[in-house]
């Protein structure tokens, strides 16, 4: 899979500018999702994103089916623009490789176990702070290297049931749920982008880098928003309410004769509209459903009558005439019609890069703008591009690949 386009070849949600973070050099050490993720909008935005993968390669590319030329569909969503090259930094020499790596990087993102890179003599305070002062070292991991749970492994789904997002995901029915995504590797990995650019933006002031530790743990818990604010004010626990809102009403999924339409009206100004389009003004003057908390206390018969105004209507009609009328409201889509909608398109959050489709940047920057510009690298696709840059000559390549330093074939 080359990383150029052909001549004439459609582009869409490509980069069009070298972007705000061009001049950025960041090792990439991570695997599977959290840190990936993080280096990607990094990269999306101009960031020299260098993927250091193990002889094995990163686990994701095996995550499939659906597979493009052996590498998955998970891998491929999220390792883009980066370059790879595979070394075995359990080995001295790998890590000595590594370091030279790093002589002018200004990011290093790892999410191994804690406690790895400081047996391996790359420690942040020990090791590299001393000999790297401006590097951003930011590590992600499960819960941290101390406290009751420090340096044990942490998986998205097993925090997501740790961390209370389980327990309010889903209805009484099902009991607590995970969520579709893996939102909190995903989270950590948004986090983690944030708290580099921090670090980044105060060593511009201080000259000197610093130590981001992320964790899927605090990651997962930042998410509990509003349930954490509503059990801290009345001391109720939580449960899983499913579709509605634990706080507002009307907040929920109604059907109508085309498909599932979703109602998110949040004060009594929406309400009113909401009534109106739906031709439904008696509803508005309703003292059941006065006001906020009214409807609140009477959300069943509130929900029975907008399944009755909703029933007869189509979905994207009425979900674009509330929109137009200051509602919040929208039809239920799936993936497919969800990614092949016009809206995507203009907002150039489909990347169609000579065949290989991913979800676009969602920062838009007027000066500056990001996005797509190169497929994900092929496992040690840039080795020799990589290497040679920093100094190594063909002999030594070769060197390396026969010390089982260097690979450029995935190890099984």
């Amino acid at each position: 899979m080359s990383t150029q386009d052909a001549p004439g070849a459609a582009r869409t949600g490509m980069a069009h500018s070298a972007g705000a973070l061009a001049g950025l050099k960041v090792i990439d050490l991570s695997r599977v999702l959290g840190g990936p993720y993080c280096t990607m909008i990094l990269s999306d935005h101009g960031a020299e994103v260098i993927k250091v993968e193990p002889p094995q390669g990163d686990e994701t590319r095996d995550w499939g089916p659906p597979f493009d030329d052996g590498d998955a569909s998970y891998f491929l969503g999220v390792n883009r623009n980066k370059k790879s090259v595979a070394l075995d930094l359990g080995r001295p020499e790998g890590r000595a490789v590594l370091l030279r790596l790093l002589e002018d990087a200004d990011v290093l993102v790892e999410n191994f176990k804690t406690g790895t890179m400081e047996r391996w003599g790359l420690g942040y305070e020990a090791d590299l702070a001393p000999r790297f002062p401006r590097l951003v070292h930011c590590r992600v991991s499960g819960f941290g290297a101390d406290g009751p749970l420090g340096g044990l492994p942490g998986y998205d789904a097993i925090l997501q049931a740790m961390t209370g997002l389980m327990s309010v995901n889903g209805d009484p029915s099902t009991g607590p749920l995970r969520l579709g995504t893996a939102i909190v590797d995903m989270a950590t990995g948004l986090y983690a982008a944030t708290g580099v650019l921090m670090a980044l933006q105060e060593r511009a002031r201080s000259g000197r880098g610093q130590f981001v530790d992320m964790t899927l743990h605090d990651s997962g818990m930042a998410l509990l928003h509003p349930q954490a604010a509503n059990y801290f004010l009345d001391g109720r626990r939580p449960v899983p309410t499913g579709n509605p809102h634990p706080n507002l009403v009307p907040y929920g999924k109604y059907t109508t004769r085309s498909g599932d339409i979703f109602i998110a009206s949040g004060n009594n100004g929406q309400f009113r509209k909401l009534c109106a389009v739906l031709g439904r003004e008696d509803m508005a003057a309703d003292p059941r459903f006065a006001d906020n908390a009214a409807r609140m206390r009477n959300r069943a018969a509130l929900d029975a009558a907008l399944d009755a105004a909703f029933a007869a209507t189509d979905a994207e009609d009425i979900a674009v005439r509330l929109m137009a009328a200051g509602v919040p409201a929208g039809p239920v889509l799936p993936i497919d019609a969800v990614t092949a909608s016009a809206h995507a398109a203009h907002r150039e959050m489909i990347v169609n890069l000579d065949g290989f489709r991913a979800i676009g940047t969602p920062i838009k920057l007027s000066r500056t703008p990001g996005g797509a510009r190169a497929r994900p690298p092929r496992f040690a696709e840039h080795a020799a591009e990589i290497l040679r840059a920093h100094g190594y000559t063909d002999d030594d390549l070769a060197q390396l690949a026969a010390e089982g330093v260097l690979h450029v074939k995935r190890r099984v």
